[in-house]
C-alpha cells in the first residue's frame, strides 16, 4: 500500500510498533480508503477527461500533480495513475521542460441542433474536407434505398469525405442523397463547406429535421488509416437521416468520428407528456 493513499486527512497518525518477525503488519482501518486505488484513479481520470474536453487548462498545459491533487481532493498517487490512464488513451503526453500537456484539443459538437461540423465549430477551428467520392450511383445500397424511400432502379448521389479540423482528421463522412437534389450538390463547393449548407443552397430553403442514432465502434483498418488512428481504436458512429421541412428524406449519412477528438453534447429538458 502506498503511504500517500493510506494516510488519512488531518494530523499524521501515530507510528505503529513494528510487527513481530514473521507476522504481517496490521494497517489501522482508519488509514485505508473505502475504495480501491484503481477505482479512485479512474474517477479522477473521468473528471480530468471532462476538464480537458471543456478546455479548462490554459495553453493545454496541466498543473503539477500536487496542485491537481488539491483541486480534485485526491491523493497524488491517484492523480499520477489517472494521468497515466489518460496518456495511454492518447489524450496527454509529457513534454520536457513543460510538463503534462493535452495532445490535441477535443472539439464539442452539439446533438440538440441540426448543424454541420464547420457551422458547429465556427470560431474554434478551420474545417477542410478531402473529397474521396463524389458521384452518381445507379445501384445504391438496399438500406439507402429504404431510408431515402427510393423506388427500384432509382439513382442516388454518393459523397464521401475526410473532414479535418486545423489539419487533424476528425471524421469520415459517407453521404447518400436523392438524385434530384444530389446532382445540384455535386456542383457545389464540397471542399470547404458543410453538406447541409450546399443542400439548402440547392433547394433554396432550410432543411427540416434529422433522426440520429449514435453508437460506439472500433475503427476498421481502412477507416483507421483515413482518420490517423490505430486499427481497432474507439470511434463514434452516427447514423443520420436528414429530411426536408415537409418530412421528405433527402440525406442518409454514416459518420465515423474520432472519439479522442470530438465530444458529442446535448442539452436535454425533462417535460411532462
Amino acid at each position: 500500500m502506498d503511504e500517500d493513499d493510506a494516510r488519512p486527512d488531518g494530523p499524521a497518525a501515530p507510528r505503529e510498533a513494528a510487527a513481530p518477525r514473521g507476522q504481517a503488519r496490521r494497517v489501522p482501518p482508519e488509514w485505508v480508503s473505502s475504495r480501491p486505488r484503481a477505482e479512485r484513479a479512474r474517477r479522477v481520470a473521468d473528471v480530468l477527461r471532462q476538464w480537458i474536453s471543456s478546455g479548462r487548462f490554459a495553453d493545454d498545459v496541466l498543473p503539477d500533480e500536487r496542485v491537481l491533487a488539491e483541486q480534485l481532493d485526491a491523493s497524488r498517487n491517484a492523480v499520477r495513475e489517472a494521468l497515466s490512464l489518460l496518456r495511454d488513451e492518447g489524450l496527454l503526453t509529457r513534454r520536457r521542460g513543460v510538463g503534462t500537456v493535452v495532445v490535441t484539443p477535443t472539439y464539442g459538437h452539439g446533438l440538440d441542433r441540426l448543424a454541420g461540423l464547420a457551422e458547429a465549430l465556427a470560431g474554434h477551428g478551420t474545417v477542410t474536407n478531402e473529397v474521396l467520392v463524389a458521384e452518381v450511383v445507379t445501384d445504391p445500397p438496399a438500406d439507402v434505398m429504404e431510408r431515402l424511400c427510393l423506388e427500384a432502379g432509382a439513382a442516388a448521389v454518393h459523397i464521401e469525405r475526410v473532414r479535418r479540423v486545423d489539419g487533424v482528421p476528425v471524421s469520415l463522412d459517407s453521404t447518400y442523397l436523392t438524385a434530384d437534389i444530389g446532382r445540384g450538390v455535386l456542383r457545389g463547393d464540397l471542399e470547404t463547406r458543410d453538406i447541409f449548407a450546399v443542400i439548402e443552397e440547392t433547394i433554396g430553403g432550410p432543411l427540416g429535421r434529422a433522426d440520429i442514432e449514435v453508437r460506439a465502434a472500433n475503427a476498421d483498418p481502412e477507416t483507421a488509416a483515413l482518420l490517423g488512428v490505430r486499427a481497432g481504436a474507439a470511434i463514434f458512429v452516427i447514423d443520420r437521416l436528414t429530411r426536408l421541412s415537409d418530412g421528405t428524406p433527402v440525406d442518409a449519412e454514416l459518420l465515423r468520428i474520432r472519439s479522442d477528438r470530438m465530444a458529442l453534447r446535448a442539452t436535454l429538458y425533462r417535460g411532462l407528456r
